[in-house]
């Protein structure tokens, strides 16, 4: 595994995005990987693959070196695509979860890896059909990368409920804004870590995790945060997979923005993992209602916090960072499902043209 060599860049940017491709007609899953790898375009060749299933598909970004550079990227992505699902007659939805999608009735993608991982894991790894953002952050220092990690936590729960969009399973209203975060953290290795402190610390964890045949690889390692060690980067897993690429770039300034501002502080804390793990849970029920426990107590607003958080950090994307804190994506899967049924549901969280 790479070491400390690997952070070598500071504030460059990379991302992840995960998509259900969906039958043009019904908007349901279908198995579009094996058709759609059979000619990957250009675009997306090498920063396209599939997940667990054979419909859920993830787009990684070339390397950015700022903020303009990942949104252009992430938008080239997306576009491609949805111009090679609609060349062979299937359409894209982003969402943490498909709404109606029913696991047990689909297909695994092949490869020894998850097969690995269906074995060891078993029923929760079966299920697991959630999409989710992954940001990456480049830092050029190893100790400093794990500190920024290790501060992130406090700020995970905030960023889980401003991505809440996954409040349907299984076609019914499951009651939480984000079912997604709840469904994936079933899974091991998952969840809010505990703090490490420094690089050394990690890095034993880290190789112990692989040697004692925990996961299969480091990427097996799927907490909300994480030092990156090939990358080089801090990686932000908790939001949900956003809709809207304004709202999903959002979220990527948001989090660059929180990274480059905690690696110039020398903070130290470590909050209770179950003060963080009850926030975690008021943002996967509540969303953009949700209340925080403040680490000296008392309790939080969303708005109040995303407020701070907004004083705190030092980006030119404010206006377009500020605007996560309208109504959710969990709320507007709501009203259109309410108003108009689970068809009109599947259409508003297709992209594309």
């Amino acid at each position: 595994m790479p070491g400390r060599e690997a952070f070598d860049e500071r504030g460059t940017v990379g991302v992840e995005e995960e998509y259900f491709v969906v039958d043009g007609d019904t908007l349901e899953p279908v198995p579009a990987a094996d058709v759609l790898f059979e000619d990957v375009p250009d675009e997306l060749n090498g920063n396209v693959g599939t997940e667990l299933f054979k419909f859920v598909f993830e787009t990684t970004t070339e390397k950015a070196q700022g903020l303009e550079e990942a949104r252009e990227e992430m938008r080239r992505k997306r576009t491609a695509l949805v111009e090679h699902a609609r060349d062979h007659g299937y359409e894209v939805l982003v969402a943490g979860l498909h709404p109606t999608a029913l696991w047990d009735e689909h297909e695994h993608a092949e490869g020894p890896r998850y097969e690995r991982q269906l074995a060891r894991i078993g029923y929760p790894q079966n299920r697991n059909i959630t999409a989710g953002l992954h940001v990456h952050v480049g830092l050029d220092d190893a100790d400093e990368a794990v500190r920024v990690a290790d501060e992130l936590r406090r700020y995970l729960p905030l960023l889980l409920a401003l991505s809440a969009n996954s409040p349907f399973w299984y076609g019914r209203d499951t009651g939480l804004a984000s079912a997604r975060a709840v469904v994936f953290e079933n899974l091991p290795n998952t969840g809010i870590p505990s703090r490490f402190g420094d690089w050394e610390t990690f890095r034993v964890f880290e190789r112990r995790m692989v040697e004692d045949g925990s996961v299969s690889d480091r990427g097996e390692i799927w907490w909300d945060v994480r030092p990156h060690t090939e990358y080089g980067t801090v990686e932000v897993r908790s939001p949900d997979a956003q809709t809207s690429l304004d709202r999903s770039f959002a979220f990527v300034a948001l989090c660059r923005a929180l990274v480059l501002e905690l690696s110039r502080r020398d903070d130290h804390s470590d909050p209770r993992r179950e003060l963080l793990n009850e926030n975690k849970w008021r943002a996967a029920r509540y969303g953009h209602e949700a209340s925080f426990m403040r680490l000296a107590g008392g309790t939080v607003t969303l708005e109040e916090r995303f407020d701070e958080v907004l004083d705190a950090v030092e980006t030119p994307y404010e206006d377009e960072i500020r605007p996560l804190a309208d109504v959710s994506g969990a709320e507007r899967q709501r009203k259109i499902h309410r108003e108009e049924g689970a068809d009109a549901l599947k259409r508003s969280l297709r992209i594309g043209p």
